[in-house]
């Protein structure tokens, strides 16, 4: 059988307080830096952990908005949400320089990483920011996308990402959370859901169809109730079937 790897990824320093249990399965994280969730403690907490690990660490920036955790398209300027993005990011930096960590990528959250994937305004913010940084870092972006364009003609970096524990449109978007059967929550679905998409770069929509994908890195989100789970079995059963998390 042929041998495959790939990246698994999970978003951390949200609140939750799982990362010990979580980051022994994955290869990358994406740390919370003060958008929607996140402190300099926090961020502390889990840059130990995933050097301890070995854990590829990624900046988690998003709209500025707490009360939602990020989860609302909020109204913003460009320019301001570009410093609070840069202001985010910088946090994230500052800590990694003190624990003596690197960064790998940037990964925004949740309704700033949709947003981005359709509306190029917003994309553009996202690889001024990107340009800023003074190092060669990556960007986690979802395959057929606006930014993922964009990023490409820029020269940015850039690593396809897919999610293990959502649904998809046919359009690849992700089916909404308002909306029933947006999220995986059986550890064999979402195993099935990431097999199928690692080998065949198909994804099966919510409208039974499989409409094509490519993939670098798999997003277990860590927030989800059942992720501890989900990512243990996840870890397992790739294994089993000769695909290798690095």
């Amino acid at each position: 059988m042929k041998a495959y790897s790939i990246d698994i990824n999970v978003d951390v320093g949200e609140g939750v307080n799982n990362e010990a249990q979580l980051l022994p399965y994955v290869s990358s994280c994406n740390i919370a830096c003060g958008g929607h969730a996140g402190d300099e403690e926090s961020m502390k907490t889990v840059v130990r952990l995933a050097k301890q690990h070995s854990a590829k660490i990624g900046a988690h920036p998003s709209f500025p908005d707490k009360e939602n955790f990020g989860r609302k398209i909020i109204s913003i300027s460009n320019s301001d949400l570009y410093t609070s993005m840069k202001k985010q990011v910088r946090a994230l930096m500052r800590v990694l320089r003190k624990e003596h960590g690197v960064l790998h990528h940037i990964k925004p959250h949740g309704a700033l990483y949709n947003l981005a994937a359709t509306n190029k305004d917003t994309a553009l913010v996202i690889i001024e920011v990107m340009k800023s940084i003074a190092m060669p870092i990556k960007l986690y972006v979802p395959y057929g996308s606006v930014i993922a364009d964009l990023a490409l003609q820029e020269q940015i970096p850039i690593l396809y990402e897919a999610f293990a524990d959502r649904n998809y449109n046919d359009d690849l978007t992700l089916v909404s959370r308002q909306k029933e059967h947006a999220i995986i929550s059986n550890a064999e679905a979402v195993f099935e859901h990431v097999y199928r998409m690692a080998i065949t770069q198909k994804v099966r929509t919510i409208s039974d169809k499989d409409i094509t994908i490519k993939t670098d890195t798999f997003c277990v989100h860590g927030d989800n109730p059942n992720v501890v789970d989900l990512v243990k079995n996840l870890s397992e059963k790739l294994y089993q079937n000769n695909i290798h998390i690095q």
